[in-house]
């Protein structure tokens, strides 16, 4: 096969994924649709293969994870599917200790000193994440053509929040002690996540995903100096290392919280899609950000819980504002748990009616 019928078949295979073009830069309309969380405990039949393993062990055995990734697009017809995994494998596959407890959420032994941040071995991240890869190299032979497929992690700064609290916080004061009284431990710490979370998201597209997204969960804990230091730079890092060697694949970056800063992201990064959370004006957003850059969001999850009237409303306002635009419609936040799978498939329904 030329070069040119190599590059014309990948148009053709583009031109059929509506949230791939989205994800490239293009207007599509209706916008295409995915959700955050969109694979969980919300389904009926997600919550009956939870019998099956414990958390970790779903994420790592591939067969598992292929089935619960796939159960929303069975469902809904989404047009995007995202691994089902979770930002805190990687310090797992570096040696960290990490369990999932009920009620609680993960719980790792912190690392607060020198001697703990040597126990962790980048060197054993990409075979221990091997699972994941076989993960990605199936789904794309399973799933329908249409569909892109996503891979994702955690950005720097959020995973780093929850190895060095141990597990999720209220304060964040292990972290912001650390950021502030050793400053040189926490640069360590971050440029190894930095390096590691490119290396493990080259090896996922290597794999089969056709985006890519960092999750910024904890970006909104920072002042501004900081968010440029720990948020924008590593994701600066991550995405030059990326397209120096899959310059086509895109990225989206979801800096949650964000505030006024989600602008200076979208122009420093280099990602193309820029994923905003509940609080985000999208109509201002989108008049202060190049006209090149997708927004991704952005409807309140609770609105999707309680559904109605209400519900459609905001679907349609939200999707209506950016007509025009690139935009690729999802949540705010993830699908809450106790979201009624009803709503979901009317949301679905309603960002499609047009």
């Amino acid at each position: 096969m030329t070069q040119q019928q190599s590059g014309s078949l990948a148009t053709q295979t583009i031109r059929h994924k509506p949230l791939l073009r989205a994800l490239k830069g293009e207007a599509v309309w209706p916008p295409p649709v995915w959700l955050m969380r969109q694979a969980g405990r919300y389904l009926p039949e997600f919550r009956a293969m939870r019998e099956q393993a414990d958390f970790l062990t779903r994420c790592m055995t591939p067969e598992i994870a292929v089935e619960l990734t796939i159960q929303p697009i069975r469902r809904y017809g989404m047009d995007g599917a995202i691994l089902f995994s979770d930002i805190l494998i990687l310090p797992w596959a570096m040696g960290q200790d990490l369990r999932f407890e009920e009620g609680r959420g993960p719980v790792m032994t912190p690392i607060r000193d020198e001697a703990d941040l040597a126990r962790l071995d980048e060197g054993r991240v990409m075979e221990a994440v091997s699972p994941v890869r076989e993960a990605l190299r199936r789904l794309r032979v399973e799933l329908p053509a249409e569909i892109t497929l996503l891979g994702f992690a955690g950005s720097p700064f959020t995973v780093a929040c929850y190895m060095v609290e141990g597990g999720s916080s209220r304060d964040f004061a292990h972290i912001r002690a650390m950021m502030q009284q050793n400053p040189a431990l926490f640069d360590k710490l971050m440029a190894m996540l930095t390096r590691s979370t490119a290396e493990m998201l080259c090896g996922q597209i290597e794999a089969g995903a056709e985006a890519v997204m960092l999750f910024d969960s904890w970006a909104g804990i920072l002042p501004p100096e900081a968010f440029r230091r720990y948020v924008i730079e590593p994701t600066k890092q991550i995405v030059a290392h990326i397209r120096a060697r899959y310059p086509d694949v895109p990225l989206i970056g979801f800096p949650r919280l964000g505030g006024v800063m989600v602008t200076e992201y979208a122009e420093k990064t280099g990602i193309n899609t820029l994923a905003l959370d509940t609080v985000a004006d999208m109509a201002k957003v989108a008049e202060m950000v190049p006209p090149s850059v997708t927004l991704q969001g952005n409807l309140d999850p609770m609105i999707l819980l309680n559904g109605g009237e209400a519900l459609q409303e905001e679907a349609r306002r939200i999707r209506d504002s950016l007509k025009g635009r690139p935009h690729v419609f999802n949540l705010g936040h993830g699908v809450i748990k106790t979201t009624p799978p009803e709503h979901v498939a009317t949301l679905v329904e309603t960002i499609r009616s047009v």
